[in-house]
């Protein structure tokens, strides 16, 4: 259950002034909740100071997996349980096994990489997903401003620098 928080919303007509405000923003000493885009933004990652993603580690160990999980499967079928001479080929014929083996491998790593996904950025079906802004899909770029993390500073002071980077509007927003 998510604790009840309260939100400094700075809302951007364009993304180069949104980008430029991040950096005036985090400059001030601001610490940025999150930043909602109708549409990718190229770089703007960088200027939030996002780390490169561990995503492509779990790609590797779901996929390490799904091949090791497909070789076994086939070896114990075709050599152990039911051993078959098929077109003279032995029981074990690695070769044969490549097909299944990287289909395997790429369905694992693919559900393996949507599930972390939905468990690290709290995804759940059951879940109720928090709208900061409906205009934010259309033709807005909203920036979020978590009270409780920026408490020393103060809500006017932050309202304050939102206004100075160049935010068309600037509202509260409360979830409970």
């Amino acid at each position: 259950m998510e604790r009840d928080t309260n939100f400094v919303l700075g809302i951007y007509e364009d993304e180069d002034v949104l980008k430029d405000a991040v950096t005036k923003v985090r400059d001030s000493g601001v610490k940025i909740h999150e930043v909602f885009t109708p549409y990718p933004i190229h770089g703007l990652e960088d200027v939030l100071g996002y780390k490169r993603s561990r995503l492509p580690i779990a790609a590797f160990i779901f996929g390490v997996c799904g091949t090791g999980l497909a070789l076994t499967m086939q070896l114990l079928m075709m050599a152990v349980d039911w051993p078959m001479i098929i077109g003279g080929k032995d029981h074990a014929a690695i070769p044969d096994f490549i097909p299944v083996t990287f289909e395997l491998t790429v369905l694992l790593a693919s559900f393996g990489m949507v599930g972390v996904f939905m468990v690290s950025s709290n995804l759940k079906p059951w879940g109720q997903p928090r709208i900061f802004d409906t205009r934010s899909t259309d033709d807005k770029h909203v920036m979020a401003i978590d009270l409780a993390v920026n408490a020393g500073l103060g809500e006017d002071k932050i309202k304050e620098v939102l206004q100075a980077s160049g935010a068309s509007e600037v509202n509260n927003k409360s979830f409970e």
